[in-house]
C-alpha cells in the first residue's frame, strides 16, 4: 500500500515536471516569435487596420478625411466603367504574366532540374541573377530597349523593315514583358522543386510501358508539378497585380493599373479614403486568388489523371 503511494508521488511529480518542461518550451517559442510579431502587428497590420477605417471615411478637399462615416468610396469604385476598366486591366495583365512566364519558366525547370554538378549551379545562378538587380534598374533597361530610339526600332530602322518607330513603350505588351523579367525566377524555382521530387523510375516505368516522350509528359510529369505549377502561378499572379514599379515606369499614366490608381489618389490628389478603398479592394482580389489556389492544390494533391 505504501509502495503505491510513492508510485503515485513519483507519477505526480514527473507529470508536473513534464508540465513545466512543455510551459517551457511555449515561452521559448512566444520569445523567439516575439521580435517578429512586434514587427509584424506595428508596420504591417496597425497599418492596414488604419487603411481600412480610413476607407468608409468621407473626404473633402479643404479638410482632409472627414469624421462620417460611408460605403461611398467602394460604391463610387464598383459603380465607374473607368475604374472597372482599370481593374479588368490590371487582372488581365497579371494573368497573361503569369500565364506567358509557366509557358517559359517549364523548360528552364526541366534542364535545370535534369542538369548535374557545377552546370546545375550555374544554371540556377543565371536564373537568379536578375534578382541582385534593383527592379527600377530592370525596368529602365527594357524602357532604353523599348523606346522610339531604342534598340529594337533603331535595328528595325537600320534594316530597313520599318520606316517609322513602333509603340512599344507605354503600352500593355511592355508593362507585361517587364513582369515577366521580374518575375520569371520565382516561377522556375517553384517549378523546379517539383520537378525535382519527382521519382525517375515513374518516368522509366511510364516509357517501359510504351507511352510515348508527349504521353509521359502529359500524364505523369505534368500531374505530378501541378502543385509547383499552382503554387508559381498563385506567387506570380499576387506580385504582378499588385506590382508598382514596373507599371509606372513601363506602362506610365497611359497604362494605369490598380497600384499605380491607388498612388494617385493617395499621393498626388491626396484622396486617402478613396486610395484606402482602391487598395483593399487590391487586396480582397488576392485573397480570392490564394483562396481559389488553396482549393486548386488540395484538389492536386488527391490525385490528377490526364487522359
Amino acid at each position: 500500500m505504501q509502495g503505491d503511494i510513492v508510485t503515485n508521488q513519483e507519477q505526480s511529480l514527473l507529470l508536473k515536471q513534464k508540465r513545466k518542461r512543455n510551459a517551457r518550451k511555449k515561452l521559448d517559442v512566444w520569445l523567439l516569435l516575439l521580435p517578429t510579431l512586434l514587427i509584424f502587428i506595428f508596420f504591417f497590420l496597425l497599418p492596414l487596420v488604419f487603411l481600412f477605417v480610413t476607407s468608409f471615411k468621407t473626404f473633402d478637399a479643404n479638410s482632409g478625411i472627414g469624421s462620417e462615416w460611408t460605403i461611398q468610396n467602394y460604391v463610387k469604385f464598383l459603380s465607374d466603367s473607368f475604374y472597372l476598366s482599370v481593374l479588368w486591366r490590371t487582372v488581365k495583365i497579371a494573368l497573361l504574366t503569369t500565364l506567358i512566364t509557366i509557358i517559359i519558366s517549364y523548360p528552364v525547370a526541366y534542364q535545370i532540374s535534369k542538369a548535374k554538378g557545377r552546370l546545375k549551379n550555374y544554371l540556377t545562378l543565371i536564373v537568379l541573377s536578375p534578382l541582385l538587380i534593383s527592379m527600377v534598374i530592370r525596368s529602365y533597361g527594357w524602357v532604353i530597349i523599348l523606346s522610339n530610339k531604342g534598340v529594337i526600332n533603331n535595328t528595325l530602322m537600320d534594316l530597313g523593315i520599318i520606316n517609322q518607330p513602333l509603340t512599344l513603350l507605354y503600352t500593355e505588351f511592355s508593362v507585361i514583358l517587364g513582369m515577366i523579367h521580374v518575375l520569371f525566377p520565382y516561377m522556375v524555382l517553384t517549378i523546379m522543386g517539383s520537378l525535382e521530387r519527382i521519382d525517375p523510375s515513374v518516368i522509366r516505368a511510364s516509357q517501359n510501358l510504351g507511352a510515348s516522350s508527349l504521353r509521359t509528359f502529359f500524364s505523369v510529369m505534368l500531374p505530378l508539378t501541378l502543385p509547383g505549377i499552382f503554387a508559381g502561378s498563385v506567387m506570380v499572379f499576387s506580385l504582378s497585380v499588385s506590382s508598382f514599379v514596373t507599371p509606372a515606369i513601363l506602362g506610365g499614366p497611359q497604362v494605369k493599373v490598380m497600384s499605380y490608381l491607388t498612388y494617385e489618389q493617395t499621393a498626388v490628389m491626396l484622396n486617402w479614403p478613396y486610395g484606402s478603398a482602391i487598395g483593399f479592394l487590391l487586396i480582397f482580389l488576392a485573397i480570392i486568388t490564394i483562396v481559389i489556389y488553396s482549393r486548386i492544390l488540395a484538389y492536386s494533391e488527391k490525385g490528377v489523371a490526364i487522359q
